[in-house]
């Protein structure tokens, strides 16, 4: 394991949306999680992309997260607060679209007040290489756009999400593989090394001003990316949106929303490794 001292100088392009509006995306994320809830949705349903969990499960586990998150930034944890500690996160003691409808609301409300009781320089425990509350602005802002997919496929519904949102989720994705794996947390991290390999991602629906290409590297000491293109030996393209999806493992591969050009092989292996973080 590295030191808190090494994981701040970890290789990691600085990227992000940035606090205020990571805290703004959290907000509406949960909203948009309780309109699905809101359409009708069975919440005994498996989650075809979760399927260990029902919409219910999934539901509680999200928003479970965010009050875990919250309780660490409002406390300023400087070392891990158990999740099973921190009141509310289990969730609502009834399992109907209205008790956990306003339990998602208080939830959203409650780490809206904690960031903003907060700066992203703050210093909170994290499991990751920044130590900060701006960690956990960022991260559960993906965390509820992930699992807002997963809610919404299973309710049979259109997801949609913002290109600069989708473009911040797929960066941050990638610095979590890339610190687990110079971390040393993951046994199978050392197969993503090897010279001579890559891997890109292409959306083709960017709008203007947005790069929109991730160009990952393998090298004998693990992986490299950054935005932008350039010839690599497999890659993945498609709408922003279902190349996210396909890239967190929610899309398959061969449903026709993304294609696949190259050696296939390679980017199996990527999404059979880099499922940790």
């Amino acid at each position: 394991m590295i030191s808190s001292s090494d994981e701040q100088n970890l290789d990691v392009p600085a990227t992000g949306l940035g606090y205020v509006r990571h805290r703004e995306e959290i907000v509406r994320e949960i909203d948009r999680l309780r309109l699905v809830l809101a359409s009708g949705a069975d919440l005994t349903r498996q989650v075809p992309t979760c399927p260990d969990w029902t919409l219910d499960d999934l539901v509680r586990h999200t928003g479970g997260a965010v009050r875990w998150a919250t309780h660490l930034v409002r406390e300023r944890a400087q070392e891990n607060i158990p999740e099973e500690t921190v009141p509310g996160a289990a969730g609502p003691a009834g399992s109907t679209v209205e008790a956990l409808d306003a339990w998602l609301a208080q939830t959203a409300a409650e780490l809206a007040d904690a960031l903003g009781g907060a700066g992203p320089d703050t210093p909170v425990w994290t499991w990751g290489w920044e130590r900060t509350a701006g960690f956990w602005a960022r991260r559960m802002t993906h965390e509820l756009v992930v699992h807002r997919a997963d809610a919404t496929l299973a309710a049979g519904l259109p997801f949609e999400v913002r290109p600069e949102v989708a473009a911040d989720a797929l960066d941050e994705w990638l610095e979590i593989v890339h610190f687990i794996q110079r971390s040393e947390q993951a046994e199978r991290a050392p197969e993503l090394s090897g010279s001579g390999r890559s891997l890109l991602l292409r959306a083709t629906d960017a709008p203007d001003g947005l790069d929109a290409h991730w160009l990952i590297t393998f090298e004998d000491d693990g992986f490299r990316w950054r935005r932008g293109s350039g010839s690599a030996t497999v890659e993945l393209s498609g709408p922003l949106t279902d190349v996210l999806l396909a890239f967190y493992r929610r899309r398959p591969l061969d449903d026709g929303r993304v294609t696949v050009t190259g050696d296939r092989a390679l980017l199996d292996l990527w999404l059979d490794v880099a499922t940790f973080g």
